[in-house]
């Protein structure tokens, strides 16, 4: 089977997206698209996908050159918001392939072309509605205002019947095809290989790419179905399924975190209200020989301490609450660094690096701890349920 896979793989290296915006002049159709252009002559297109090679291990899906504008195009069909790091791989090789190590030490400055880097998300997973753009600073462990590198990604969910289908006739015919497929794999139950082939057929009856299908018909069915290996989607799922959980065991851990704040904020606007009252009160025993306004306002002011006391006794309720399962969740953890790390975070509320200096670890070491305790509390958890 591993076998087999890896001959698919070395000769089909391109998927049915890839393979079809190979064809520079369905390129240039995407770019008149998105850019409400109207090219047409496909030689003044330069197309820079990247192939692999010994420092890419991966290739892209589509980029090209045109007008000095740089073209990176990907299409997804799972979630991934790692895309603009990845365009940064991408767009780095294509540079170094353009501009060579000695054209960088001119005395003269090189003009080089405009990046744009586009995502066509076609995946069942909700991740973006229509359009929207993710960038590489909001990646960045430690968020900043002003990033001194960025790298912005427009991403497009042609799942939708976005405004880019009606203008690109490529682009709704190929989601065509994938919705056929999707249909015949997911609905009528068909295994990968018929379900392609049949969409094929259904395709060129239909009048759609038929001059690709016909082409490239067993090359389509083949790339199709490694990209639908049904061992690779389990393998993804089982992943993204353990992040997913330890992204809700850190909200569960933060769950005390975010019950001591608002107890906090409510008890400041305790001490507004009795402040309030304070001053109305002499007010209201000057006036005692006659007018209810002053009266009614104290009468106001001790009505929202009390029932401001009511909600504060329910947010210690809720922090009690919060603590004892936060407390459950780290007594999981054997004696040690990893739990010692978890108390602290948790349930003293300390920063990271308070927690570094105070344990004498690096600000590394403290997150790879930390990055354990989740995984040792996951694995507790399970063989608990087990």
């Amino acid at each position: 089977m591993a076998e087999k896979k890896d001959n698919v793989t070395s000769k089909f290296k391109d998927n049915v997206f890839c393979m079809l915006y190979r064809d520079k002049k369905n390129l240039l159709e995407l770019y008149n698209a998105l850019n409400n252009s109207a090219y047409t002559n496909v030689d003044d297109l330069q197309v820079t996908t990247l192939n692999g090679g010994s420092y890419m291990k991966y290739k892209n899906d589509a980029s090209f050159l045109l007008c000095m504008s740089l073209y990176m195009f990907e299409q997804q069909s799972s979630k991934n918001p790692n895309m603009p790091l990845r365009f940064l791989h991408y767009v780095s090789d294509v540079f170094r392939e353009l501009f060579s190590n000695s054209m960088l030490h001119r005395r003269s400055m090189i003009k080089i072309p405009v990046p744009h880097f586009v995502t066509f998300y076609n995946g069942l997973e909700k991740w973006i509605e229509d359009e929207d753009e993710i960038r590489l600073s909001d990646m960045y462990e430690i968020p900043t205002d002003n990033p001194e590198l960025e790298l912005k990604v427009r991403v497009i969910n042609i799942n939708k019947d976005v405004h880019i289908l009606n203008k690109c006739k490529t682009l709704r015919d190929y989601m065509t095809f994938v919705n056929k497929v999707r249909f015949k794999m997911g609905v009528e139950g068909d295994d990968v290989r018929i379900a392609v082939t049949e969409a094929i057929d259904e395709c060129i009856d239909e009048d759609i790419l038929v001059d690709f299908f016909e082409q490239h018909r067993e090359e389509v069915v083949e790339v199709s179905i490694y990209d639908y290996d049904e061992e690779d989607v389990r393998r993804t799922l089982f992943e993204e399924a353990k992040e997913m959980a330890k992204e809700e065991l850190k909200e569960k851990l933060k769950g005390a975190m975010y019950a001591q704040r608002t107890l906090e904020g409510e008890l400041d606007k305790l001490q507004e209200l009795r402040s309030i009252a304070q001053k109305v009160t002499p007010a209201y025993s000057q006036s005692l020989g006659g007018g209810s306004g002053n009266a009614q306002k104290l009468e106001n002011s001790i009505a929202k301490i009390i029932e401001q006391e009511k909600i504060i006794a329910e947010c210690c309720n809720e922090l009690c609450a919060q603590l004892a399962e936060v407390r459950a969740l780290v007594a999981l953890l054997p004696m040690g660094p990893m739990r010692l790390v978890m108390q602290r975070r948790y349930l003293n509320y300390q920063k990271w690096e308070r927690i570094a200096a105070e344990l004498n670890y690096t600000w590394q070491h403290v997150h790879k701890l930390h990055a354990k305790g989740l995984n040792s509390i996951l694995e507790r958890c399970d063989r608990m349920r087990g």
